[in-house]
């Protein structure tokens, strides 16, 4: 099992930048791919970006693809999500999630076995 705790959470105002990260303990970190996903009230929680185990791989979502990248550091236990040119309607809780798959499955967040509590995220007009 691994324990997942997301920081870096917070307020920040539009056009500004902001990196999560995601601490693991438990089951070697190195063993999972990572994903971050978000969810604002009202709505389902959707994906925003994944990284395969090893990092040769990584997905992001279309509406954050150029100013969103994830990437990990395997000795670190640590999963980052640098968000930059940050929106209002980037405003939700991000999640990050472990998982064994394969890299095509990257993006399907019923295959995460386990979750952090979310970090807030909050972007100022």
């Amino acid at each position: 099992q691994v324990y997942l705790v997301e920081s870096g959470g917070g307020l920040v105002q539009a056009g500004g930048s902001r990196r999560l990260s995601c601490g693991a303990s438990g089951y070697p970190f190195s063993a999972y791919a990572m994903g971050w996903f978000r969810q604002v009230p009202g709505k389902e929680r959707e994906f925003v970006a994944a990284i395969s185990r090893s990092g040769d791989t990584a997905r992001v979502g279309d509406s954050w693809k150029g100013r969103f990248a994830i990437s990990r550091d395997n000795a670190k236990n640590t999963l980052y999500l640098q968000m930059n040119n940050l929106k209002p309607e980037d405003t939700a809780v991000y999640y990050c999630a472990a998982g064994f798959l394969q890299d095509y499955d990257l993006e399907k967040q019923d295959k995460y076995s386990a979750w952090g509590l979310g970090a807030q995220v909050i972007v100022s007009s």
